[in-house]
């Protein structure tokens, strides 16, 4: 579970971060799964990372959708701690989700989430 400080809510946040994912302040990466959309601003500076799912019916039906929410939040509830300050992260998940196996959706998160990571947050000392 994600505490209420590491969620994103509100539909004006969700699209600020799909807004920022295709513009300079953020960035967005994809597979066959998932796509991982990142945005960071200098007003979400020193505020914690939060978290935003999107799973839409053509995943299946409510129980699937459900079910996939579930597994999206355990993934990142053991990845929030890696998430730097100031930055929100919208999951959505694509109709190829449904059955994946677990271990393969982490490291498709992992492999999306440090991409999306390095565009968004500038290096130090570069």
């Amino acid at each position: 579970m994600l505490p209420a400080r590491h969620r994103l809510r509100s539909s004006t946040d969700f699209a600020e971060v799909f807004r920022g994912a295709r513009g300079a302040g953020g960035s967005r990466s994809g597979s066959r799964f998932i796509v991982v959309h990142a945005n960071s601003t200098d007003a979400r500076a020193g505020q914690p990372p939060r978290v935003g799912l999107v799973v839409s019916k053509t995943v299946g039906n409510a129980v699937v959708r459900n079910r996939t929410k579930r597994i999206l939040r355990a993934l990142m509830s053991t990845r929030i701690s890696q998430l730097p300050d100031g930055v929100d992260v919208i999951i959505r998940a694509k109709t190829d989700l449904p059955g994946t196996p677990t271990a393969t959706l982490a490291q498709d998160l992992d492999r999306l989430l440090s991409t999306v990571l390095r565009r968004v947050v500038p290096q130090k000392g570069h």
